[in-house]
């Protein structure tokens, strides 16, 4: 009894810090621990159906409690910001490649960084030495306004301003990822529309007849050494919108690269989606 008293406490709290729900939208799915098993990963998955009101969640105590590095999951604040403050002009801006050759952690040749990159390119590729240097543009005093004003996360920059983001000063929960998403998508963040705008249009990764798909992904390492993958975004199908956010952990030689767009891909497909019939 004291158990169904806490989870019920829990799910109650998620609906007040994201959305407006009852307990009796939330449908907690434990089945979905297979496809991160199938992967030898532990984490969480939350899906939200802004028509219904319907929260679909996979591990719900960490999807709420628990704060991680946001990685490269940043890149939308660090966008939102840089374009607010003229630090980025548009999704066009060019930032020239410093000459440095980086590596993926799987060892990999970054080779989609390692060259000159409009902001457009850059954020889909992830390239985190473009967003380094937006970040020193934009300053820490600047930056760190930006952050206690969006209240995202614990809103800590500590000792490095291009940085903080990978190196677990920054933390932020899953159900504060999906909550940023969802005001991203609605315009409703303290930025003009046209900034906005521009960064939900990078968002989008996948667009056909049947859905659209905007997201970013993050990878990085915790304390304790493992890695960590993000996916958060939203699929539209016939114009409705549903988000979601994805939260791996696995051991620190994990390729994130393919596991966490294979896990999210997977469980979508379980919910019905790709077909344009959502």
């Amino acid at each position: 009894m004291k158990k169904n008293v806490s989870v019920a406490a829990v799910i109650i709290s998620v609906c007040l810090v994201i959305i407006s729900c009852s307990p009796n939208n939330v449908k907690t799915d434990d089945s979905l621990k297979k496809y991160f098993d199938a992967h030898h990963v532990t984490g969480t998955f939350g899906l939200y159906n802004n028509g219904t009101g319907e929260f679909l969640m996979y591990n719900l105590s960490r999807f709420r409690d628990s704060a991680y590095l946001p990685a490269s999951t940043f890149k939308i604040v660090n966008s939102l910001i840089g374009i607010e403050t003229g630090r980025i002009a548009d999704e066009k801006m060019q930032i020239r490649w410093d000459g440095v050759v980086r590596r993926f952690p799987n060892g990999d040749t970054a080779v989609s960084w390692n060259k000159d990159l409009t902001m457009e390119e850059a954020f889909k590729a992830s390239a985190v030495p473009y967003y380094q240097e937006v970040a020193r543009r934009i300053g820490r005093d600047t930056m760190q306004r930006w952050l206690d004003s969006l209240k995202y996360g614990n809103h800590t920059i500590g000792a490095r301003i291009d940085s903080f983001w990978l190196d677990n000063t920054l933390k932020l929960t899953p159900d504060e990822e999906m909550g940023l998403a969802k005001r991203l998508y609605f315009g409703q963040l303290p930025f003009q529309k046209r900034t906005q705008d521009i960064v939900k249009k990078v968002m989008l990764q996948e667009n056909n007849a049947n859905y659209q798909l905007s997201y970013k992904t993050g990878w990085g390492f915790r304390e304790n050494g493992n890695a960590l993958g993000w996916v958060v975004g939203w699929i539209e199908e016939n114009k409705h919108p549903y988000f979601f956010v994805l939260n791996v952990e696995g051991p620190h030689s994990a390729d994130m690269i393919p596991i966490r767009l294979g896990i999210l891909r997977s469980v979508l497909k379980e919910q019905g989606f790709f077909e344009g019939k959502k």
